[in-house]
């Protein structure tokens, strides 16, 4: 391992300053950090233990939920607010990983965790994510799992994350604090796609923090579902998965929401096909339209072009359960 300098600030001013270095890395739950600087995929020069800082807090104000970035993921899915408020979210959450790694990762680390490409964490490989403009070993290679929405001639990974995929759905915002002060980023301009830049994960400046997530209470009712398509039922990345919410008044849909996740390097949100479904009847050819409007530019690579068609029967099989307010999650609530 690399030599770097240890750093634990204790406010969030000092986090700032130690971070604002191209070399400097957070440390928060450590469940991805630690992984890559095992495998000599990250050697950050400094590594800014952000534990003691004040960003554990759960408050939900004027319809709003705001969760600190050092808030647990276990925490977050199983506190009894959120289960019946924002219950997406908490399916979405424990879907993800296993119990004892939802125990240490948290809110803020699990935007930024990196993707399970093989290629990335193999540095005798060609990756442009790990070094840019060294090639990607993926496209023509062993690509199973990777994108087939969103990608490029560099990079045709995808981001990891459930949790993710749960907060696209629900538009929320990233708050976060720099040397410049503070912003708030929409969620969907917080991740970005490849193009010709796929070692910058998203939109974070240099020496920014996240301090918070904010999510509006949704108005979907049981209206809703997060459905994980994988190659085992426990601790496996999603090869497709779907967050979907109806608001349905009457039998007809009134809004819509849809993000994907294990298809590109964001998770992926089609405002036009949600569109679409307002003012429709809930139905399979409905639902069957909007899913080849979402995947009417997927690309396959040769070993994963079967998830073009995975894709399409997920979001399906998503939006009917969400029509019918019978969530994933209850049938997976004994591994759980």
């Amino acid at each position: 391992m690399n030599r770097y300098d240890y750093v634990r600030p204790d406010t969030v001013a000092d986090a700032i300053a130690a971070l604002n270095s191209p070399g400097a890395r957070a440390l928060a739950g450590g469940t991805n950090l630690v992984d890559l600087m095992k495998y000599n995929v990250a050697a950050p020069e400094r590594v800014v233990d952000i534990n003691r800082l004040p960003l554990k807090s759960i408050e939900i104000a004027d319809g709003e939920l705001h969760v600190g970035a050092l808030v647990s993921n276990s925490e977050l899915a199983w506190h009894p607010d959120i289960r019946e408020r924002w219950p997406l979210l908490s399916s979405a959450i424990l879907a993800g990983a296993s119990p004892q790694l939802r125990n240490a990762a948290t809110t803020g680390g699990n935007l930024l965790q990196r993707t399970r490409c093989y290629y990335f964490y193999d540095p005798s490989t060609a990756c442009n994510k790990r070094a840019p403009g060294s090639g990607c070993s993926a496209i023509g290679g062993v690509n199973r799992i990777h994108a087939i929405l969103g990608a490029s001639d560099t990079c045709i990974a995808v981001h990891p994350s459930d949790m993710c995929v749960a907060l696209a759905a629900l538009d929320a915002a990233v708050e976060v604090e720099g040397p410049q002060g503070r912003r708030t980023i929409p969620f969907s301009g917080f991740h970005r796609l490849p193009g010709s830049e796929p070692e910058r994960d998203n939109t974070l400046k240099l020496g920014e923090l996240i301090t918070a997530v904010a999510i509006p209470e949704p108005d979907f009712g049981i209206h809703h579902t997060y459905l994980k398509i994988r190659d085992r039922l426990s601790y496996a990345f999603a090869l497709v998965s779907v967050a979907a919410a109806l608001r349905i008044e009457d039998g007809v849909i009134k809004d819509a929401r849809i993000a994907l996740g294990g298809v590109a390097h964001k998770p992926w949100r089609d405002s036009d096909a949600e569109q679409s479904l307002r003012g429709e009847t809930a139905g399979t050819g409905v639902f069957g339209a909007v899913a080849t409007r979402i995947l009417r530019d997927a690309k396959g690579q040769g070993e994963n072009d079967f998830k073009i068609d995975l894709a399409h029967r997920a979001i399906v099989r998503a939006l009917e359960q969400a029509a019918a307010g019978t969530p994933q999650d209850q049938a997976n609530k004994s591994i759980q």
